[in-house]
C-alpha cells in the first residue's frame, strides 16, 4: 500500500517544469549521415577549388579591416593546411597562380538614399539626383583619345587629373520636391578604355579617388545624359548640393556601407545633409579553371565555404554539438576576399551560409542557436532583396527540404534525444522548433516551394508516428503479448506508469515548445494516441485475467486501474477538457472484481499493522513534542493511507462506489474499535506504580485515542463517493454519515471510560481533602481550610497538563470537576444541624474551586462549570443557610417555578381565582379538568379536587377544601366556587400561593395521586390592587398544567427533613402522607 501511494504523491495536480527539469547535463548526441552533406568532390575539383582560393588571395584589392588577416603568406599557409598539399606542390601552386592574368576589377556603388539635404526651391524642397564616376590620379598613365570629349569637373578649380568624360560619368533619377530621398540603385565604375581600373589600384598612392558622388542638381545634366553632345555654350548648371571624395583605397576588402557627410566643392559652398553609400571592389573577369568552365561565383563559395567549415569543425573536440561556426581569422579573411570579389550580395552569402551549414549539421551536429541565426539572417536579407536566380532558390529549396527532413527524423525520436529531464537538450529542441518555424515562414516567398505540405502537417504526423513506435517498443519489451496474463500485468503496470510520466513531461515540458513555436498541439495529439493505445491494452488483458482471479492477480489489477484512474483524472484537471471522450472512459467496469478483493486485503492488512504496532508499543510518547505512542501514529498513518487510497481510486459510477466506499468506512470503523480493544488490553496487563494518582500509560492511552478519534473521522468524512444528481454537494453520504457519528460516539465513550479509570485514582484523596474543609473549625479561615485541596490540584493538574493533549485534560478536568462536587455533597449530606458558617466554608470553597477549573478562560468554561451538580449543590448550600419558613418558601416558590416546564402530561385544569378585598377573602372556583391520567382498571378515574392555601406559616388558619368526585371520566366538570377568609397582604408574600391536587378516589383502598398545580396568588386580581367592579366569575379562566413534584421541588423537602424544629418536621409529616398516594415519576 505504501509503495502505491509513494507512487501516487507526485501525481497530484499539474506538473511544472521546474520539477520535471532535473538534470543539465550534455544532450543525447543526435545520429549523423556522412552521405546528407554536400557531394564529395574529385581530386580535380578539389585542385581548381584550390586555385581559385590561391587565386583569391594573391589578387585581394581594398583595405583590410581590423578583424582580417592582411598577412599573404598566412593566408596561403592557411589554404596548405585546408587542402593538405605538401609545400613542394603548395609552391608550384602558388607559383602558377601568380603567373595567370590578374581579374579585372570594378568598384560596385550603391547609392541607397540621402537625408537632411539643403533646400534650394522657393517650395522648400529639392529635386536632388546624384551624378558619380572615378578620377584617375594625375599621373596616372594614360593614351591619348582620338576623339574629344565635352568633360565636366566635380569641383570648381579642379586640377587633379583634369576632367572627366561625359562616358564615363554616371547618373541616378531625380527625386521631385524632397530632402531625403531614396534611389537604392546600383552602379559598376570603371576607369575608361586608356587606364582600367586594376592600374588604378596598383598605384593607389597617385588615384585621388571616387569623386562626386553625390553631386546633386536641380536638373538632369543633358550632356551627361546624352554623352557629351550637348554644346559649350549652353547653361545646364544646376544648383550644387554637395559631394563627396571617396579614396578607392580606402574601401574595405569586405565592402563598405555607411552614412557619408556631404563635402562642399569651395569654401563658398554651402551644404549640408548625408548620403547613405555602399562601396565593394568587385572582379569582373578571373583567370582561374573554375571560372574558364563556367562555375559561377556563388557556386565556388559554397565550395569553398564546405571545406573551411569542414576544416575549422574539425579542430573542435570531436563529439561537441555546441559548435556555433566561429571561423578562424584566416577562414573569415578568405571567405571575405571570395564573396566580395564574387560580387555576392548579402542575401546571397547568407543563403549560401546556411545551405552549407544546414548540410554540414546533418553529418556532425552543430548548435541549433547558430543555425537559427543563420535563417534569422537570411530571413532579414531575403525580405529587403526579395528573389534569387531561379537555380539558386532551388538549392535553398533543397536544402530547406533536407533540413525539415531531418528535424523530422528527430521529432519522430523526441524522447531520446530531447529527454524532457535534461534542461540542455529541452533547449535545443525549442531551437530546432524555432528553425523549423522559420522554415514555415518561407513557404509562401518561394515560386518553387520546397513542401508538399504545410511543414506543421508534416511534424504533426511525424509526432504520431514516433508516438506509436515508441509505445510498440514499449509494450514488446515490458509486456510482449506472448506472455502469459499474469507476468504481462507486471509489465503493462510499469508501461501505464511510463505512458503516465511521459505526458507529464508532454505537458509541462514539450507542449508549450510546440504550441507557440509551430502552432502544433502536441499534448492533446500525444495524450489521445497513448491513452487509446493503452486502454486498448488494458482491455484485452482484463478480459483475460477476470476468470482466473487470484490475490496477486487482483493487486495488480488494482495497482494498474490506479495508473489508468490517474492518466483521467489527468486530462480531466486541464481547464476544458472532458474524460467522457477518451477510450478510458468505462475502464472501471472489469477492475470492480479485483478491487473488491483488494479491499477485503486492505482490511486484513491493516489489522495486522495495528496489532504489531501495540505488541511493541511502550505507551510512551514518542517524543517530546508529542504525547502520544508509536501505535497512535501507525494507525493514524493507515488511515490516513486508506483515505489517500479511495481518492485515487475515484471509482465513478455512483452506485458501485456506494458499496465499495460503505464497506470500507465500515471496514475502518472496525479497525478503530479494533485497536482501542487492543490498546484496553495492553495497559490492563501493565501493573500500576503503587500510590501513583496520574498514571502515565493512562494517559497516553487517553491521548492514543483522541487522536485515534481524529483520524478515523477524517478519514472517514474523506470517504465521500458521489451520490449523483439527488446528493448534495458538501454534504456526506447518510451511510458514511451514520458510521462517522456511531465510530465518533464509541469512542468518545472509550475516551470517558479512560478518563473515568484516570480519575478514580484521585478519588480518595480529593475526599481526604474535602473532608478536610468539612472538619475544619470555626476558627481557621476559609482560604486556610480550601489551601491544602486547591494545591493538591494544583499538582495533579500540572502533571496532567504535562501529560495531555488539550482535548483530554479538558475531558479530565470535566470529570474531576464531577468527582468534586459529588465528593463536596457527600459531604454536606453526612453533616447535618451544623452552623451556618459550615454551609458557608463550603460554598467559598465551591466559588474558590471554580475561579481554579476557569483559570481566567484558560480552563473549563463558566457555563460548563455553574450546570448540572454544581446547581444543585449551590441550591442545597443556600437552602442549609435558609430558616425552616424561608425553605418552605422555597418548596412553594419551585413548585410555581416548575409550571412552565412541564407539558400535558398528567393532564389540564381550569379555574378561576379573585380576591374580594370588601370581605377580605379569596375566591377560588374549580371549574373542569381535562385528559387526566386514567388510575382505574376500567381506564378511567374518579378525580377530585383538593384546594389549599401554601405556605402554611402564611395561612396558618385555613383549612384545604376538597371539590365533588367525578366518577369514571377524565374529563370532570366541576364549576365550583371556595372562598377563604385571608388577608391580602398574606397573599402578597414570597412563595404565597393557591395548591390544586387532583387525587383519584378510591372506595376500597387509599386514594391516588393524578397531579397538582400551583397558582402563585399575586398575579390574582385584586391582591395587588383593589378590583373595580365584577365579581370573581367575571375575571378570565386560567388553564393549568399538571404535574408531579421535580428534584429541585424535593431538594427543599431534603433540607427540611433534616431540620430538627417542630414547623420543620410537621409540614415534612404532612408532605409525606401525600407522597404515599403518588406513583413513582414516570
Amino acid at each position: 500500500m505504501r509503495l502505491i501511494l509513494k507512487k501516487g504523491e507526485g501525481r497530484q495536480g499539474l506538473p511544472c517544469p521546474e520539477v520535471l527539469l532535473r538534470s543539465s547535463s550534455p544532450a543525447p548526441a543526435e545520429p549523423v549521415d556522412p552521405s546528407r552533406g554536400l557531394r564529395t568532390l574529385s581530386q580535380e575539383e578539389v585542385d581548381m577549388l584550390y586555385e581559385e582560393a590561391l587565386y583569391t588571395v594573391l589578387h585581394r584589392a581594398g583595405t583590410m579591416g581590423p578583424d582580417q588577416v592582411d598577412d599573404e603568406e598566412a593566408l596561403l599557409s592557411y589554404l596548405q593546411q585546408v587542402f593538405g598539399t605538401g609545400p613542394e606542390e603548395h609552391a608550384v601552386a602558388v607559383e602558377r597562380v601568380k603567373k595567370a592574368k590578374a581579374p579585372t576589377y570594378a568598384l560596385k556603388v550603391s547609392v541607397m538614399r540621402a537625408k537632411n539635404l539643403l533646400a534650394k526651391d522657393p517650395n522648400g524642397f529639392s529635386d536632388p539626383y546624384c551624378m558619380l564616376g572615378i578620377l584617375p590620379a594625375s599621373g596616372a598613365v594614360r593614351e591619348p583619345s582620338p576623339h574629344k570629349e565635352q568633360r565636366f569637373s566635380f569641383r570648381k578649380g579642379s586640377k587633379r587629373g583634369g576632367p572627366l568624360p561625359a562616358k564615363c560619368i554616371q547618373v541616378t533619377e531625380v527625386k521631385s520636391s524632397t530632402l531625403n530621398p531614396v534611389w537604392k540603385e546600383h552602379f559598376l565604375l570603371d576607369h575608361d578604355d586608356d587606364v582600367s581600373l586594376v592600374e588604378a589600384c596598383r598605384k593607389l598612392n597617385e588615384v585621388i579617388g571616387l569623386k562626386g558622388v553625390s553631386r546633386y542638381f536641380k536638373q538632369i545634366v543633358k550632356s551627361a545624359r546624352a554623352n557629351g553632345t550637348a554644346g559649350p555654350t549652353e547653361d545646364h548648371t544646376d544648383d550644387f548640393l554637395g559631394c563627396l571624395n571617396i579614396p578607392v583605397r580606402e574601401v574595405p576588402v569586405a565592402g563598405e556601407d555607411r552614412w557619408f557627410k556631404l563635402e562642399p566643392r569651395s569654401s563658398a559652398s554651402r551644404v549640408q545633409g548625408d548620403c547613405q553609400l555602399i562601396l565593394k571592389l568587385i572582379t569582373t573577369q578571373r583567370d582561374t579553371n573554375m571560372s574558364q568552365r563556367g562555375r559561377s561565383g556563388f557556386l565556388s563559395y559554397l565550395l569553398l565555404l564546405n571545406r573551411l567549415l569542414q576544416f575549422e569543425h574539425r579542430a573542435e573536440e570531436p563529439n561537441s554539438s555546441s559548435w556555433r561556426g566561429e571561423l578562424s581569422g584566416p577562414a573569415a579573411t578568405v571567405l571575405c576576399l571570395h564573396g566580395a570579389q564574387s560580387n555576392l550580395s548579402a542575401l546571397q552569402l547568407a543563403v549560401l551560409h546556411w545551405q552549407v551549414s544546414s548540410r554540414h549539421h546533418q553529418t556532425r551536429t552543430l548548435d541549433y542557436g547558430y543555425l537559427l541565426g543563420l535563417l534569422e539572417d537570411l530571413q532579414a536579407h531575403w525580405e529587403e532583396a526579395g528573389s534569387l536566380p531561379q537555380e539558386q532558390e532551388e538549392g535553398l529549396a533543397d536544402s530547406f527540404s533536407a533540413f525539415s527532413e531531418f528535424g523530422l527524423q528527430l521529432l519522430r525520436q523526441l524522447r531520446d534525444y530531447f529527454p524532457a529531464t535534461n534542461s540542455t537538450a529541452v533547449y535545443r529542441l525549442e531551437l530546432l522548433l524555432k528553425c523549423l518555424g522559420k522554415l514555415q515562414l518561407f513557404q509562401p516567398s518561394f515560386e518553387i516551394c520546397p513542401f508538399e505540405t504545410e511543414l506543421n502537417m508534416d511534424i504533426a504526423a511525424a509526432l504520431k508516428r514516433g508516438n506509436r513506435e515508441w509505445f510498440d517498443k514499449l509494450l514488446n519489451t515490458q509486456s510482449p503479448r506472448e506472455q502469459p496474463g499474469p507476468q504481462r500485468l507486471a509489465g503493462l503496470i510499469k508501461l501505464a506508469d511510463t505512458i503516465y510520466e511521459d505526458l507529464q513531461s508532454c505537458y509541462g515540458i514539450y507542449a508549450s515548445l510546440f504550441h507557440s513555436i509551430i502552432k502544433v498541439d502536441f499534448f492533446t495529439l500525444t495524450f489521445r494516441q497513448l491513452e487509446r493505445l493503452v486502454a486498448e491494452e488494458a482491455w484485452v488483458l482484463t478480459e483475460e485475467l477476470s476468470p482466473k482471479m487470484t490475490l496477486e492477480v487482483a493487486l495488480g489489477l488494482f495497482e494498474l486501474y490506479l495508473t489508468l484512474a490517474d492518466i483521467q483524472r489527468f486530462w480531466s484537471s486541464i481547464p476544458g477538457r472532458d474524460s467522457r471522450s477518451l477510450a478510458l472512459a468505462g475502464i472501471h467496469a472489469p477492475f470492480l472484481p479485483a478491487v473488491k478483493l483488494w479491499l477485503q486485503v486492505l482490511r486484513d492488512q491493516t489489522k495486522w499493522r495495528l496489532q504489531g504496532a501495540v505488541d511493541v508499543d511502550t505507551l510512551e510518547p514518542m517524543d517530546a513534542s508529542s504525547k502520544h505512542s508509536s501505535s497512535a501514529a501507525t494507525a493514524s498513518l493507515c488511515f490516513s493511507h486508506i483515505q489517500e487510497l479511495w481518492a485515487c481510486l475515484a471509482w465513478p459510477d455512483p452506485a458501485q462506489a456506494q458499496t465499495l466506499g460503505t464497506q470500507l468506512s465500515q471496514d475502518l470503523c472496525e479497525a478503530a474499535l479494533f485497536y482501542t480493544e487492543l490498546l484496553r488490553k495492553k495497559v490492563d496487563a501493565q501493573p500500576g506504580a503503587a500510590g501513583e494518582a496520574v498514571s502515565e500509560p493512562l494517559c497516553v492511552v487517553l491521548n492514543d485515542v483522541e487522536l485515534l478519534r481524529k483520524a478515523a473521522g477524517q478519514a472517514l468524512r474523506g470517504l465521500a463517493w458521489p451520490e449523483g444528481a439527488a446528493g448534495l454537494e458538501g454534504t456526506l453520504p447518510r451511510p458514511l454519515l451514520s458510521c462517522t457519528q456511531a465510530l465518533d460516539e464509541d469512542l468518545q465513550r472509550e475516551a470517558r471510560t479512560v478518563t473515568a479509570h484516570l480519575t478514580s485514582k484521585m478519588v480518595g484523596d480529593v475526599r481526604k481533602y474535602v473532608q478536610h474543609v468539612s472538619l475544619s473549625p470555626d476558627s481557621i479561615q476559609n482560604d486556610e481550610a480550601v489551601a491544602p485541596l486547591l494545591k493538591y490540584l494544583d499538582e495533579k493538574l500540572a502533571l496532567l497538563n504535562a501529560s495531555l493533549v488539550k482535548e483530554n485534560l479538558n475531558r479530565v478536568l470535566e470529570a474531576l470537576w464531577e468527582l468534586l462536587l459529588q465528593a463536596i455533597l457527600q459531604a454536606l449530606g453526612a453533616n447535618r444541624d451544623v452552623s451556618a458558617d459550615f454551609y458557608g466554608r463550603f460554598h467559598f470553597t465551591l466559588e474558590a474551586l471554580v475561579n481554579f477549573f476557569h483559570a481566567e478562560g484558560q480552563g473549563l468554561p463558566l457555563e460548563s462549570l455553574r450546570d448540572g451538580s454544581y446547581k444543585r449543590l449551590e441550591e442545597e448550600l443556600r437552602l442549609h443557610q435558609c430558616s425552616t419558613r424561608e425553605c418552605i418558601e422555597q418548596y412553594y416558590l419551585d413548585k410555581l417555578k416548575q409550571r412552565s416546564m412541564e407539558h400535558n402530561r398528567f393532564g389540564r385544569l381550569s379555574v378561576r381565582c379573585h380576591y374580594e378585598a370588601a370581605e377580605q377573602r379569596l375566591a377560588v372556583e374549580v371549574l373542569h379538568a381535562a385528559d387526566l391520567l386514567p388510575l382505574d382498571a376500567n381506564g378511567l378515574s374518579d378525580p377530585f379536587v383538593i384546594v389549599e392555601l401554601g405556605p402554611p406559616h402564611l395561612f396558618p388558619l385555613v383549612r384545604s377544601q376538597r371539590t365533588q368526585v367525578k366518577s369514571r371520566t377524565l374529563h370532570p366538570v366541576y364549576d365550583e366556587l371556595f372562598y377563604f377568609s385571608v388577608p391580602a397582604e398574606a397573599c402578597r408574600r414570597r412563595g404565597a400561593c393557591v395548591l390544586f391536587t387532583v387525587m383519584d378516589h378510591d372506595w376500597l383502598s387509599t386514594n391516588d395521586f393524578a397531579g397538582e398545580a400551583a397558582l402563585g396568588l399575586g398575579s390574582v386580581g385584586g391582591v395587588a390592587r383593589p378590583q373595580v367592579g365584577g365579581s370573581a366569575r367575571a375575571s378570565q379562566p386560567v388553564t393549568l398544567h399538571l404535574r408531579r413534584p421535580r428534584a429541585q421541588v424535593r431538594s427543599a423537602l431534603r433540607m427540611l427533613e433534616g431540620r430538627p424544629n417542630k414547623e420543620a418536621q410537621e409540614f415534612v409529616k404532612r408532605l409525606r402522607e401525600l407522597e404515599k398516594y403518588m406513583e413513582a415519576d414516570p
